[in-house]
């Protein structure tokens, strides 16, 4: 931090370099005045100068950082973002927002992720790799705007190492497995949803955003544009993840056919309930109208799982594995999986379901080996 001080007609008084905005890197400054003579402003000058300022400079706490950091950067994120940096910021400032940005270390990084696996931080229960990893995530990108701005030196979250952690086998059902739950939650009110979830790979935020302008059962298509997710338990409809996410995707007769049954059905609801067919814009909708809460879609999951006796899914997202990995073993290009899926690129689709096919490795050996030997 530098600073200078200036007469200020009869008295005296000191202007200081603060930490830029972080929003936008612009220089800010911090000035005090009304010093009887120029030492005692230039010794106040110093003392700012050692104690750091409120708003940033070489003393600052990571807390008080990361706090000023999510503030400029949390209109630019989606709700859901928004959310979940604010979770991994309240975790890393538990751990480390005593610590000035000045003294912090790659090394005292990675203890403090070791602590989140072991312990949980302070939460007392151990967290998974993966959300430490997704701490670390926030914890470097803000560190990296810290560095941009010449707050720090360097990044020593880019340094530090997250927790690898073990990929654990994604749950799945097997096709007979998949027949078995639909046939038995026909008479179910979210019949159609299960049905959408099991033959489109729909994310669950997705299939609830759909909107009967998003469906063409003639053409037999639908059409990802919005999602409907939760930010502090509260619904909000947002945009799609990303541009791969906004997709148009082709239905089979059976879906079609489920669907148009469900149309039949919500209209003669919303008729009884004194409103027009065709009123309700969403496909999964609550009696009235409104969204259903994602929430309860996942518990209610959960209870016809655990009714139906079969091995047991995580969630609804378990059914999008399911699709995909029904997908890839009945021999579908990894490329069209990734494509109907959202993903970003095909590797992440690769890295995410090849390992649940073993059946895709050896028929890869046996057709290249099938060329080579055809004359032996």
């Amino acid at each position: 931090m530098r600073g200078h001080v200036s007469r200020r007609g009869s008295t005296w008084g000191y202007v200081i370099d603060v930490a830029p905005d972080p929003a936008t890197g612009k220089r800010r400054q911090r000035t005090k005045s009304g010093f009887a003579t120029k030492a005692a402003a230039e010794e106040a000058m110093r003392k700012a100068i050692a104690a750091g300022s409120s708003a940033g400079g070489d003393a600052q706490k990571l807390a008080d950082y990361l706090d000023e950091w999510l503030t400029a950067v949390g209109p630019r994120l989606r709700g859901t973002t928004e959310s979940s940096y604010r979770i991994a910021v309240d975790r890393i400032t538990a751990g480390l927002g005593a610590v000035k940005l000045r003294d912090l270390t790659p090394l005292m990084i990675e203890r403090f992720y070791a602590d989140l696996v072991r312990e949980g931080g302070k939460t007392g229960d151990g967290l998974s790799a993966k959300t430490v990893r997704n701490t670390h995530v926030v914890l470097r990108k803000a560190l990296a705007d810290g560095e941009r701005l010449e707050l720090l030196i360097r990044n020593p979250a880019a340094r530090a190492k997250p927790p690898t952690g073990e990929r654990k086998e994604t749950p799945t059902w097997t096709a007979a497995e998949l027949t078995t739950f639909l046939a038995g939650v026909v008479d179910d009110p979210l019949y159609a949803l299960w049905v959408v979830l099991a033959t489109t790979g729909l994310r669950r935020g997705e299939a609830l955003g759909l909107r009967w302008s998003d469906v063409d059962l003639d053409r037999a298509t639908l059409s990802v544009s919005q999602t409907i997710t939760t930010v502090n338990n509260q619904i909000t409809v947002t945009a799609p993840k990303s541009d791969r996410s906004r997709r148009r995707l082709g239905l089979d007769p059976d879906t079609v056919r489920v669907l148009r049954d469900h149309r039949r059905d919500q209209d003669r609801d919303r008729e009884l309930l004194g409103s027009g067919p065709g009123t309700c814009p969403l496909v999964f909708a609550e009696p009235d109208g409104a969204p259903i809460h994602p929430d309860y879609v996942t518990r209610h999951f959960k209870t016809l799982v655990r009714r139906s006796g079969l091995p047991p899914l995580r969630g609804p997202h378990d059914l999008r594995h399911t699709w995909a990995s029904l997908a890839l073993a009945a021999g579908v290009h990894p490329k069209v999986v990734s494509d109907r899926l959202g993903h970003s690129s095909i590797a992440i689709t690769i890295d995410t379901y090849s390992h649940a096919i073993p059946s895709l490795d050896a028929d890869a050996a046996a057709t290249v080996a099938s060329q080579l030997f055809t004359n032996a």
